[in-house]
């Protein structure tokens, strides 16, 4: 037993003589036939969307006595300000039905901010939950916030170690970028099912899911995890949906994993798969006319303004790299970029887009933190390496993987050669390979920011000129990444924080694990030191660290004079048994300097 399973039991255990005489107490004119009507409560509890004054509350509860049914369940609620419930600060009634997958949801509305509760649900029975824990915003003075950062969390890769590491970090709130399930179905030839049999972590149903019952059985196939539920109950989440909670790679109009000949309409699997995020998640609903509306703002008094924004599902065009060219859809994006015609492309919708600058505007917090689901610094890679390892990838011998070295190398070497020695030390072939116009800089990935520069460079232009200080925390690309978010012009905005996955694999899955070094520079430590560090010296020019090979989360502590990441790795996945370790914290200041260590 870990040691958070045995802090979780003793406090479902030190509440349970109160919770006996609260379930008794409020719950026997419910109904006859208690003990007959015992919930179950399998999936455990969960809270999230803190307001100073509220907080969501959610459970899963079917009828013991015919748990396949469709009978509603009555529940009674409770607030403590203890935990062992001898103060009550508020209650209520809600009942799980067959209509919501017999999840149920509160706003408990009424709270202190800045303060922490615990929470319960209790059957007609007297049955209850296992108790959570949960706090408000601060409303005003706030020194510290600290919070766990997820993404990527594939059930078939592996176990949920990072959420029981996090689970012991200290954080008080929980931030999931995305990707909190996945779609696929178990087919072994599937992404992330090589292991899953034998980890006996075999997706249900075994299709890719469709409909609302497949939606629902696999987020209830997730919720079974223990340390998914244990850092539910430990503390509220934040979360915003990426591709995977719909199907791979979707954008408004579909998605490169959706084939309407045989799983149906877009727009009504695009609809489904949203009743399940809200059924199974603990996001405030704030519209339940349109369940495809999710982004919105939290305040943490004046210290930050954390801005949950969905570049997803909402409002995106198609990618580029979608539409099958042999280029992978640079030509549509060089083509878009320079003739202006890409100005009408989106990642969101034009009124998403005015809300989200006019929050930052309008916000006078010493921070601005972007929930983000997709790489928003500007990861240019130089032609040079991109076509040697064009020419590798279709015809892999081992001269062409010594060319993407050697053209890897001169890269590197001639930026060396100008950060020792300035750009007068540069030989004309290595001046030409720093040259832009020369060796232009392609971005490697169209389905991120990168793809859609100039939505991106009209937000950033518009921070830019509110002087607001910008941090963006992001998921999605499964590796560890810190950079510079930077204009078209190469003006510096603010730094993107990008956490690894729980369990999904990363660069290391295609034999690039071993990248990270000259990626962000850190490959001339060696010749440097810690001058090489952040100095812009890798393939990448605003990349300033990256790990291409471990899992984990980042932890997020921000304050009035900083935000501190730490990106927390776990040693693996495929073993209930491991250790966590940091691989690398970096520090922003209200100043704009950056430390390492």
């Amino acid at each position: 037993m870990t040691i958070q399973e045995k802090r979780r039991r003793l406090v479902v255990g030190s509440a349970g003589a109160a919770l006996v005489v609260i379930g008794s107490a409020a719950l026997t004119a419910c109904g006859d036939n208690a003990e007959d009507q015992r919930a179950l409560f399998n999936f455990g509890v969960a809270s999230g969307d803190p307001l100073s004054d509220r907080v969501i509350l959610w459970t899963h509860a079917r009828d013991a006595s015919n748990p396949t049914g469709s009978s509603p369940v009555r529940l009674k609620w409770f607030v403590s300000t203890d935990v062992g419930f001898s103060s009550v600060v508020l209650s209520g009634t809600v009942v799980a039905t067959a209509a919501t997958g017999f999840t149920a949801k509160v706003d408990a509305v009424g709270l202190q901010p800045g303060t922490v509760y615990y929470y319960v649900f209790v059957d007609e029975a007297g049955g209850r939950s296992a108790v959570g824990t949960t706090r408000t915003l601060p409303r005003s003075d706030v020194s510290q916030v600290k919070f766990a950062v997820f993404s990527c969390s594939l059930y078939s890769e592996g176990f949920f170690n990072a959420y029981e590491a996090a689970a012991a970090s200290g954080a008080q709130y929980a931030i999931h970028l995305g990707d909190y399930i996945y779609e696929y179905g178990s087919d072994p030839a599937k992404y992330g099912n090589r292991d899953a049999s034998s980890l006996n972590r075999v997706a249900v149903p075994a299709n890719d899911i469709v409909t609302i019952e497949d939606y629902r059985a696999r987020y209830a196939q997730y919720r079974s995890d223990p340390n998914l539920q244990a850092i539910h109950a430990a503390m509220p989440f934040i979360t915003v949906w990426d591709d995977h909670e719909f199907t791979n790679n979707a954008y408004v109009a579909g998605a490169e994993n959706h084939n309407s000949a045989t799983q149906g309409d877009w727009l009504t699997r695009k609809a489904v798969a949203a009743q399940a995020y809200h059924e199974w998640l603990p996001i405030r609903t704030q519209n339940p006319s349109n369940l495809l509306q999710i982004y919105r703002r939290f305040d943490f008094g004046s210290l930050l303004s954390l801005h949950m924004i969905d570049t997803r599902i909402e409002g995106r065009d198609r990618q580029y790299d979608s539409f099958g060219d042999a280029d992978g859809g640079i030509g549509r994006y060089i083509s878009g970029l320079t003739t202006g015609t890409d100005g009408s492309r989106r990642m969101m919708s034009q009124a998403q887009q005015s809300w989200l600058t006019q929050g930052i505007q309008g916000s006078s917090a010493t921070w601005q933190l972007l929930g983000n689901q997709d790489i928003m610094a500007r990861m240019w890679f130089p032609a040079s390496v991109l076509q040697a390892q064009a020419v590798a990838t279709s015809n892999p011998t081992a001269a062409n993987a010594a060319a993407v070295q050697g053209a890897i190398n001169a890269y590197l070497s001639a930026k060396a050669t100008r950060f020792a020695a300035g750009t007068a030390a540069l030989t004309p072939t290595q001046a030409a390979l720093l040259d832009p116009t020369v060796n232009p800089r392609l971005p490697y990935n169209l389905d991120a920011w990168d793809g859609y520069p100039s939505q991106r460079e009209a937000i950033l232009q518009s921070i830019k000129a509110s002087g607001k200080r910008l941090v963006v925390i992001t998921g999605d690309s499964h590796n560890g990444w810190f950079a510079n978010v930077t204009t078209l012009a190469g003006e510096r905005v603010g730094f993107e924080f990008a956490g690894a996955s729980v369990t999904s694999v990363g660069f290391e899955s295609v034999g690039l694990g071993g990248l990270a070094s000259v990626l962000d520079g850190s490959a001339l430590a060696a010749q440097f030191g810690n001058a090489a560090i952040g100095a812009g010296l890798g393939l990448v020019d605003d990349l300033n660290y990256s790990d291409t090979q471990r899992r984990g989360y980042l932890l997020l502590t921000v304050s009035a004079s900083s935000v501190k990441g730490e990106y927390v790795y776990v040693s693996t996945v495929k073993s209930r048994v491991y250790t966590s370790t940091v691989g690398k914290t970096v520090t922003v200041s209200a100043a704009g300097g950056v430390s390492y260590t």
